[in-house]
C-alpha cells in the first residue's frame, strides 16, 4: 500500500478518534465542572445524558454556516481545517502499545512538537479572516501564547531523548525505566501546565476570554465549523493526555500485553481529567502573568530538568 494511501487511512482514523474523544469528552467534562459546582451536569438524553454531547453535535451540524459580509470568504472557511489538521496528524506518531505507532518515524519526538504548532497560523488566520477586532485580538493573543508555551514543552520532552538516545517514541517506549518517573517530575510538570497553556484552556483561556473578547478568534463561527475548533481543542487535550502517558509513566513497562494498554488508557483519562480539573479550579491569569508564566517559570524549570538528566546520562 503506497504512502499516500496509508496517510489517509490513518488521517481518517485520527480523524474518528477525536470525535469519539470529543463526545465523551464533553460530556465528562459536563459531569466533571458540575461536581466541582455542586451541580449535576448532563442527565436528559440517554443514561446519564450520554447522548447530550451527541444532539449538541447534530443541531451544530445542521445549524446554518454563517459568514460575517465583510469576512475573507476563503480563509475564513479553511481556517477551522488548519487548526484542526496538524493537531489529527499528532496522533499517528503517538505509540499506543509496546512496538506499535501508526507512524513509526526516527523522529517522532520532534514531529509531535513541531505539526500541532502549525495551528496557530489557523487560529490568526480565523481572527484576522473575520474582519472582527474581537476576534483580530483572540488571535495575536493565542499566537503569542502558542509560540511562548511551546518552548518550554519541548524542552520538557528533551530529557527522553538523552535518556533513550534516540528520538523514535517507540525505542523511548522500550527503553523506560521505573526510576525515570522520579527523575522526570519537573519535566512532567511543566509539560501538563505547557500543554494546557497550548490549547489555550483555562486558566490560561486569554484568546477565547468570553468576559472580554466575547469568544475570541472563532466569534464569528457558528455550525459546524466552531464545532471543528471544539474538535481541535478535544483532540489537542486527548493527543497531550496519550503522549504524556506514554513517555512519563511507561504503561507497557509497567505491565505487559493488553494489562499495558487498559493502563495506559486510564492514565491518558486521568491526565484528560487533571487538565479539566485545571479549568474549573484556578481563575484566569492576566497577559502579562502568563507569558510570565511560560518564561520566568516554566523555561527555567525546563531547563533545570534537562540538566539533571545530562549529569544522570554519563553515569548510564
Amino acid at each position: 500500500m503506497s504512502g499516500l494511501v496509508w496517510g489517509v487511512v490513518w488521517g481518517l482514523a485520527a480523524g474518528v478518534l477525536i470525535a469519539i474523544a470529543a463526545l465523551i469528552g464533553v460530556w465528562w467534562e459536563r459531569k466533571f465542572s458540575g461536581a466541582i459546582q455542586m451541580r449535576i451536569g448532563p442527565q436528559e438524553l440517554g443514561p446519564a445524558g450520554l447522548l447530550q454531547t451527541l444532539a449538541d453535535t447534530v443541531k451544530l451540524v445542521l445549524k446554518e454556516d454563517i459568514i460575517p459580509g465583510r469576512a475573507d470568504v476563503t480563509v475564513f472557511r479553511i481556517a477551522p481545517l488548519i487548526v484542526f489538521a496538524p493537531i489529527a496528524m499528532s496522533l499517528v506518531v503517538v505509540p499506543y502499545a509496546a512496538g506499535f505507532a501508526p507512524l513509526d518515524t526516527s523522529v517522532g519526538i520532534l514531529f509531535f512538537m513541531a505539526v500541532p504548532a502549525v495551528s496557530v497560523i489557523g487560529v490568526m488566520l480565523a481572527g484576522w479572516s473575520s474582519r472582527n477586532t474581537y476576534a483580530s485580538i483572540g488571535g495575536v493573543r493565542a499566537a503569542a501564547q502558542m509560540i511562548s508555551y511551546e518552548l518550554p514543552r519541548t524542552l520538557s520532552v528533551l530529557p527522553f531523548v538523552l535518556l533513550a538516545g534516540s528520538m523514535r517514541p517507540l525505542d523511548i517506549v522500550a527503553a523506560w525505566q521505573w526510576w525515570w518517573v522520579p527523575l522526570l517530575a519537573i519535566g512532567f510538570v511543566v509539560y501538563l501546565i505547557s500543554s494546557v497553556a497550548e490549547l489555550n484552556r483555562g486558566p490560561f483561556d486569554l484568546p477565547e476570554a468570553e468576559s472580554e473578547l466575547v469568544a475570541g478568534y472563532f466569534a464569528d463561527y457558528s455550525g459546524i465549523r466552531w464545532a471543528i475548533f471544539m474538535m481541535a481543542e478535544y483532540g489537542g487535550l486527548l493527543a497531550a493526555a496519550v503522549f504524556g502517558a506514554a513517555l512519563f509513566f511507561g504503561p507497557f513497562s509497567l505491565l505487559p500485553g493488553a494489562a499495558g494498554v487498559v493502563l495506559f488508557v486510564i492514565l491518558s483519562a486521568v491526565l484528560a481529567t487533571v487538565m479539566m480539573w485545571a479549568k474549573w479550579t484556578f481563575p484566569r491569569m492576566r497577559p502579562d502573568q502568563l507569558m510570565g508564566v511560560a518564561w520566568k517559570v516554566l523555561t527555567p524549570m525546563a531547563l533545570v530538568q534537562l540538566v539533571l538528566v545530562g549529569a544522570v546520562v554519563p553515569w548510564l
